[in-house]
């Protein structure tokens, strides 16, 4: 059975460094749709992506980049690709016997060459570069993890770290945009574009486009984004994977299954497995959709009590 310092530090560098992922996509999908349109920042797809990670602007004129540049580099908001990679290294270090030494070496590397980009300065209108550099580098860390680490109870808390974090950011990213009320004289055409940029924002339009056709209709992404059971960025998917990685984690602690975490997290899978899209979207999908996001910092707090703030006393046998 790992410490809880150890459980809970490996469960916070899953989800630092699966943020700071959806931060650099997302950010460079909004840069691109702002490419050469006179488009309000406050408004439309861009307005929609940016307040998704917690990054407003204050000035309808204000450009694009110096959001880039904060969402990459604004060390103050715990949601920026620079603060999460720093935080999920300062877990890695203080854990450094229960990760493998290459683990260490490409997240130390992704930091480094972070800072080096940002104090370089040569990066500004290359977020396209950047932001692949950010995804690429989490990728490489998430294959050596698989394939250097033992799949036992500190990889589990990995799992769990970036599922429940995944199912979180889709679900709240999805919601910005089924929320939003069409605003009067958009074409379709711009109202294409911004579904499309929300599939960008999931990496997920490839596969959309294989599973349905190239037509991108909103009823479909939101089932697509919520309720596919094998696109890996789907809130279901997600879901699925957080429940087996609980359950995995249970088994090699010792501890019994089915306490009051695993059955949070089984009830937002069930309730998944069973939506159907048409429903959701002629009820109320924000609710819906709120209702996924609290079940997610239910599961947080479910595990945190459970796993990494317990009590001596609760520890003991018996």
């Amino acid at each position: 059975m790992l410490l809880s310092r150890v459980a809970d530090a490996l469960y916070w560098i899953s989800r630092y460094l699966e943020r700071a992922e959806n931060t650099a996509r997302v950010t460079d999908v909004a840069v691109d749709l702002g490419l050469g349109r006179a488009t309000a920042l406050d408004g439309g797809a861009i307005g929609r992506l940016y307040g998704s990670l917690g990054f407003q602007g204050n000035d309808a004129d204000e450009p694009h980049p110096s959001l880039a540049d904060a969402a990459f580099f604004d060390v103050a908001n715990r949601n920026s690709v620079i603060a999460c990679i720093t935080a999920a290294r300062e877990n890695a270090r203080q854990v450094r016997e229960e990760i493998s030494s290459d683990m260490w070496e490409q997240l130390n590397e992704l930091y480094l060459r972070l800072r080096q980009i940002r104090e370089d300065g040569e990066w500004t209108g290359r977020t396209h570069y950047l932001s692949r550099s950010v995804i690429e580098g989490i990728h490489l860390f998430q294959g050596i993890t698989d394939a250097t680490m033992a799949h036992g109870e500190g990889w589990q808390y990995l799992q769990v770290g970036r599922f429940l974090e995944r199912a979180s950011a889709t679900a709240a990213l999805l919601d910005l945009f089924l929320s939003d009320d069409s605003q009067p004289g958009r074409s379709a055409a711009l109202d294409q574009a911004e579904w499309v940029g929300l599939l960008r924002s999931c990496s997920a339009l490839e596969a959309y486009c294989r599973h349905y056709t190239a037509v991108v209709r909103p009823e479909r992404v939101a089932e697509f984004l919520l309720l596919s059971a094998e696109f890996p960025r789907s809130v279901r998917f997600a879901a699925a994977s957080l429940e087996s990685a609980l359950l995995a984690a249970a088994r090699s602690s010792g501890r019994r299954a089915g306490g009051r975490v695993e059955r949070l997290a089984g009830r937002l899978h069930a309730s998944l497995d069973y939506g159907q899209v048409d429903e959701i979207l002629s009820e109320d999908p924000h609710a819906y959709l709120a209702g996924i996001t609290r079940q997610c910092s239910l599961v947080h707090a479910a595990l945190q009590q459970t796993y990494m703030t317990y009590s001596i006393e609760s520890a003991l046998p018996a």
